[in-house]
């Protein structure tokens, strides 16, 4: 892969102005690159939580695409869901776990009650299984996890928090409803420091690489990784991706390059991420709720209409949405809740 046209430099070393948001703009291109590594002070962190994160994505993967397969499937089935979300909690709460054994307290959503219940060994069988497999894909950690080491690492996300020390929060799927239709879902972990949000990562595996709103695009590759630390701006790479470097890219010309260029910069580094800066409603897209259950939308609809919206609203499931929102993809989100 050709990348003369992008060079790393160090802050030690030159001194640069303000950076520029690095926006994908077709078809027009740019040749005048730098990037810029950025020292972070949770970094160790942030890298496990990418990890983490990113391996749990992949199990999820694993089950949706096996859902999507079979033949037969009741709508009324949750347990591809469940697997799935056990599954994700036992594999980030195991890797945050081995990278800070001293200082580990997680908050999550399962626990391994019903798990251990007559009937039930099928079930954790498969959830081991799927671990085990998504450990050794990685082959960061050469260990094969038995039944009870996945039920202690579902149960080790017991923890209430609060406002002393460092607490891991996590959602192991975000969207139930867009995992079991083949739509959108996430993976959403952070870190609170002494009651304070420092860093957040969001695993989107169906969210395209792409804005989702460019229909002209080529590009049909999917999976997306969101992360940022407080203070340190935003940024997206491939949920693929092996890359551990942060960088800010700095164009001095334009703020637009062509997608063929975009996309080896996502797969290279990442890239920063900014939300739209459109201001007049007549140009906004603007994004809301799939279910019609979470959001009112004949009223979304009606406010739009008022503003002067003229394009159709975006449906997204889950967090991905914001995800999508802070790269551009939409300027407006709307969410009005139903009364009660």
């Amino acid at each position: 892969m050709s990348i003369n046209w992008l060079r790393v430099v160090f802050p030690s070393i030159i001194k640069l102005p303000p950076p520029l948001p690095l926006r994908y703009s077709s078809p027009s291109s740019c040749s005048c690159f730098s990037s810029v590594v950025v020292a972070m002070s949770y970094d160790k962190e942030l890298t496990a939580a990418k990890k983490a994160a990113s391996l749990a994505a992949r199990l999820c993967q694993k089950v949706q695409k096996s859902l999507l397969q079979s033949d037969v499937q009741s709508k009324n089935d949750r347990s591809p869901v469940t697997v799935a979300d056990y599954g994700s909690q036992a594999l980030v709460s195991f890797v945050l776990q081995q990278e800070f054994p001293a200082e580990f307290s997680l908050v999550a959503e399962e626990d391994s009650k019903d798990l251990r219940k007559d009937g039930a060994q099928e079930l954790v069988d498969r959830i081991t299984k799927l671990v085990n497999d998504s450990l050794a894909s990685d082959e960061s950690y050469s260990v094969t996890l038995s039944t009870e080491d996945v039920l202690k690492a579902i149960d080790s996300g017991k923890s209430e928090g609060g406002s002393q020390g460092r607490h891991w929060v996590l959602d192991p799927i975000d969207g139930t409803k867009g995992f079991l239709r083949g739509g959108q879902y996430a993976i959403a972990l952070a870190l609170l420091d002494r009651g304070k949000v420092v860093l957040g990562v969001l695993a989107c595996p169906n969210l395209p690489l792409t804005p989702i709103n460019d229909q002209h695009s080529p590009n049909n590759e999917v999976g997306c990784l969101f992360f940022a630390e407080v203070g340190g701006g935003s940024y997206m790479q491939p949920l693929d991706s092996s890359s551990t470097v942060k960088v800010v890219m700095i164009c001095y010309n334009f703020i637009a390059i062509d997608q063929s260029k975009y996309l080896q910069l996502i797969h290279l580094f990442g890239i920063q991420v900014q939300v739209s800066g459109i201001e007049n409603p007549e140009e906004a897209s603007f994004f809301e709720s799939y279910e019609a259950a979470h959001s009112m939308h004949d009223l979304s609809s009606l406010i739009a209409q008022k503003l002067g919206v003229k394009a159709p609203p975006v449906r997204i499931d889950s967090q991905v949405k914001y995800g999508a929102l802070s790269r551009g993809d939409g300027a407006i989100y709307m969410r009005l809740p139903h009364k009660g």
